[in-house]
């Protein structure tokens, strides 16, 4: 932003305070007059009911819904919400905060500011300034009626005149004169603030200036009359130029509005403004909302993996506070895969569940962006919080090399995120006020606005058998040797034929309602090329051998889901990646290197894989999909299309990671328009409306040691709706089956195995020697015997939503489905009895009657 808007944004800002919010000066009376103004905000608003509760009786009624009323704190900033059927008060703030005896210095004024904003200064290093510190301690705060609640807004520190505002140097004509026009103090403050330069028809300024000399230097200007077109002349009339930086200063507003049973938390893009010398990098947004203390009992409720719950006051402020990005990293920032090293967090949800009542934060708008934060008392202060947080500015360093002299400067992405930034706070109460409650809550949000696929009706043919996915690679590129000369050939692991060899014997053996992924197909095998066109591989049968296989699909009443890469250029074979890869913020296009499995880094001895800027992804969809169309598929497996949101930093270029969501969204529109199901790895919620299965579906957490326990908040909300499946049995961290089995029914999924047809030792001198276990012959038998455990339970509540999940006690844990049946695992190591039920060790019961 340039100067003279700056100041013309925050000149009307000053006089929004002056006019609608708190004091701006320091008078008595103009406080009182301006006290009086800030009242407006809550003139006209019509309520059913009067704020008589002693909790908010020093705060102003707001708005009002059927279920909750809103207050603020015209001073301070605070709100809080009454939930009428409760009688729960959340606040913004806690109320006790003055006396939490722990905090002290900053991390007390956090405790009462509603916003806080980290921004770069020109060495790119991150500060801080929040509403409390920074804005309402300087009376600098507004407020405004808006629809159903309020509009604050803050001004972030303050523009105090500096030595800079004092011209460098004047010519001995003009310093006479401004004296000539002061009292002898003033004429005293021009002595002291210039000295005679060499050139004596010149006067140069004192560049120590500061303190109290300054400010009677600056009092002396402005007694002299001494305006800003007298600046300009002076530069002008000695050729100098103005090099005042721009202020440190800051707007942001926040919007609370009710609707229904929720509080609508928005912080508008358009409200933002930084100068272009301290551009933010995120803005944390209520950080202490319902937050509670060392004395109450509860759960803060995080979306790690499946779901992961943070007991208050846990005392583990010896590990790190919780803080993970929503839907993964952005692998333009990122140049390895963070996949394998912990779970992603695949919903932009996050709650606190206390003793009378609960709260479910959803982020409804620049979630793509978004990051939860959590931590218990003990730390920094008294209280278990929990709060969003969003990028606004991301930033990298640039190696520049200088006269043999090697510099790091810091680079920033060229425009701010283009969304606004709303959270929806939902409250629960009751028997709704719990994990299960929040997920059938959030559940219900989805399919209110289209968030989820329509059901499964109870009359699909395989309704009663429980799915049984199953990976099956084709082939994968291998270093051979040929009179002594190295190349790459494909090496066939499974052809189509047998595929079907593989799927007979299954089907022998009784497992049923069979989804097969099929990888490396096309376009030189596992590692295949962008799907900007579609050739078959010969290693694996051709294109005729495919479409013999979707007929024997068909014929066999198999589901199948040739599997593909799309934002991800495997190889850069065919690939552009000049003009085709996203580019970082260093310039490079962004390479993804694989992970080396034992030390878990990068692996800059094998080639990279490259993202794929996102304004390639639609037309290599239509140009995939083009070539597709004669095979007459029904299904489709899309590795990562679902769960990979990356950006592109390409100079005039942008595309930012909320624009990015936009564009996987409209690609899956276009899969799903051509009456293909779509099977997706992984599965961010944004996802959801496209797509009917999951494979690789979080079915834990990532044991974050400040976590408490997991649980299957992400089953709860799809189940019914979209089938899914965890990780493959045989690649996974499971040592016993009996185990596998309990989760699966535990967490209502599906079987899942990943296999090749070829023996193991065929992967050997290829990039996937982790396919160690993968030969189906080893595994078929287990297989048939663990579908056959899952299918008798889960084949009574096939498409059956989850309704309830609890823990009745330590390694114990009770699922309750909609049609009335119920399951019971024990992990322990000895029985237990629950709900007046034996149930063995490593064991399980099923109950309840079906309705």
């Amino acid at each position: 932003m340039n100067l003279k808007r700056y100041a013309l944004l925050t000149s009307l800002f000053l006089f929004g305070i002056m006019t609608a919010g708190c004091a701006g000066s320091g008078s008595d009376k103009q406080t009182e007059a301006n006290r009086s103004a800030a009242a407006e905000f809550v003139k006209g608003t019509a309520l059913a009911v009067s704020f008589t509760d002693p909790r908010v009786a020093d705060m102003k009624g707001v708005a009002e819904s059927n279920r909750l009323q809103l207050f603020a704190d015209d001073q301070s900033g605070v709100i809080a919400v009454l939930d009428k059927i409760s009688g729960e008060v959340w606040y913004s703030n806690p109320p006790e905060r003055e006396s939490d005896k722990l905090a002290t210095g900053i991390n007390k004024d956090l405790l009462s500011a509603q916003l806080k904003l980290d921004f770069h200064n020109a060495f790119g290093q991150l500060s801080s300034v929040n509403s409390y510190t920074d804005s309402v301690i300087h009376k600098q705060v507004s407020f405004e009626n808006i629809p159903n609640g309020i509009r604050v807004t803050y001004q972030f520190g303050t523009e105090e005149k500096t030595v800079d505002d004092i011209p460098s140097k004047l010519t001995k004509e003009r310093l006479e004169e401004l004296k000539g026009k002061v009292d002898k103090t003033g004429q005293r403050a021009l002595m002291i603030a210039y000295r005679e330069d060499t050139d004596p028809s010149v006067y140069v300024r004192n560049d120590s200036l500061a303190g109290i000399q300054l400010k009677r230097t600056l009092q002396a200007l402005e007694d002299a009359g001494y305006t800003d077109e007298d600046f300009r002349k002076d530069l002008e009339a000695l050729q100098l130029e103005h090099t005042k930086p721009e202020p440190r200063v800051f707007l942001a507003s926040i919007e609370y509005t009710l609707d229904g049973d929720s509080l609508v938390v928005k912080v508008p893009a358009s409200g933002i403004h930084y100068s272009e010398e301290y551009p933010i990098h995120t803005i944390s947004v209520l950080g202490f909302f319902g937050a509670e203390g060392e004395e109450s009992e509860g759960s803060l409720f995080v979306p790690d993996g499946s779901g992961a719950l943070i007991h208050f006051n846990n005392g583990k402020t010896k590990y790190p506070s919780y803080e993970q990005r929503i839907y993964g990293s952005d692998l333009t920032m990122e140049s390895v895969k963070d996949g394998a090293l912990e779970e992603k967090a695949r919903m932009p949800v996050f709650g606190m569940i206390r003793k009378d009542g609960a709260f479910l934060g959803i982020i409804e708008e620049g979630d793509s962006v978004a990051s939860v934060h959590a931590d218990v008392s003990g730390r920094l202060h008294s209280y278990n919080y929990i709060y969003p947080s969003f990028y606004v500015i991301n930033k990298d360093q640039v190696s520049l090399d200088a006269n043999g002299q090697e510099r790091s400067l810091p680079r920033y992405q060229e425009k701010p995120t283009k969304s606004d930034f709303t959270i929806r706070y939902a409250f629960l109460s009751g028997d709704e006020a719990n994990y299960s409650g929040m997920a059938k809550y959030y559940q219900q949000y989805l399919i209110k606005r289209q968030g989820l696929p329509e059901r499964k009706p109870a009359s699909d043919s395989n309704s009663g058998d429980v799915p049984f996915y199953l990976q099956l690679i084709g082939s994968v590129g291998k270093n051979k040797h040929t009179v002594g000369i190295p190349y790459k050939a494909l090496e066939p692991l499974t052809t189509f034929k047998q595929a079907e060899d593989i799927v007979n014997q299954m089907q022998v053996r009784n497992i049923r309602n069979i989804k097969l992924q099929y990888s490396g197909w096309f376009n030189k095998g596992l590692d295949h090329q962008v799907p900007d066109h579609v050739a078959v591989d010969g290693a694996v049968g051709g294109s005729k051998a495919l479409r013999e296989f979707i007929s024997f699909a068909r014929d066999k009443d198999l589901s199948f889901f040739p599997d593909v890469y799309i934002a991800e250029a495997r190889t850069s074979d065919g690939f552009d990646v000049t003009k085709e890869a996203s580019r970082t913020l260093r310039g490079d296009p962004a390479a993804i290197y694989p992970i080396e499995p034992v030390l878990n880094q990068r692996d800059r001895s094998k080639a990279p894989s490259y993202v794929v800027s996102p304004r390639y992804i639609l037309k290599v969809v239509d140009s995939m999909l083009k070539d597709l169309d004669d095979y007459r598929l029904e299904g489709m497996s899309l590795q990562d299309l679902g769960s990979r949101l990356n950006t592109d930093y390409r100079t005039s270029q942008q595309i930012d990671r909320t624009e990015s969501e936009t564009i996987s969204k409209e690609a899956l529109t276009k899969i799903r328009d051509r009456y293909l199901e779509i099977i997706a790895d992984g599965g961010n919620a944004y996802a959801f409306p496209y797509i009917t299965d999951i494979t690789n579906a979080p079915m834990t957490n990532s044991g974050f040691k400040i976590e408490d326990e997991e649980i299957p908040f992400y089953q709860m909300v799809v189940r019914g709706y979209i089938d899914y499946t965890g990780k493959p049995y045989n690649l996974s961290t499971f040592t016993d089956m009996n185990q596998y089995v309990m989760k699966s029914l535990e967490y209502g999924s599906g079987v899942y195995f990943k296999w090749i047809h070829e023996s193991n030792d065929k992967v050997k001198d290829t990039d996937y020697n982790g396919l160690y276990a993968v030969h189906y012959e080893q595994w078929l038998e287990q297989a048939a015997q663990i579908y056959e455990n899952v299918n008798e339970v889960l084949g009574k509540v096939q498409n059956q939503m989850m309704i309830s999940h609890e823990k009745l006690s330590e390694g114990v844990f009770k699922t309750v489905y909609e049609n009335g049946i119920y399951v019971i695992v024990n992990y322990n190591r000895s029985m237990v009895q629950a709900d007046g039920l034996n149930v063995e060790a490593g064991g399980y019961v099923m109950g309840g009657v079906q309705k």
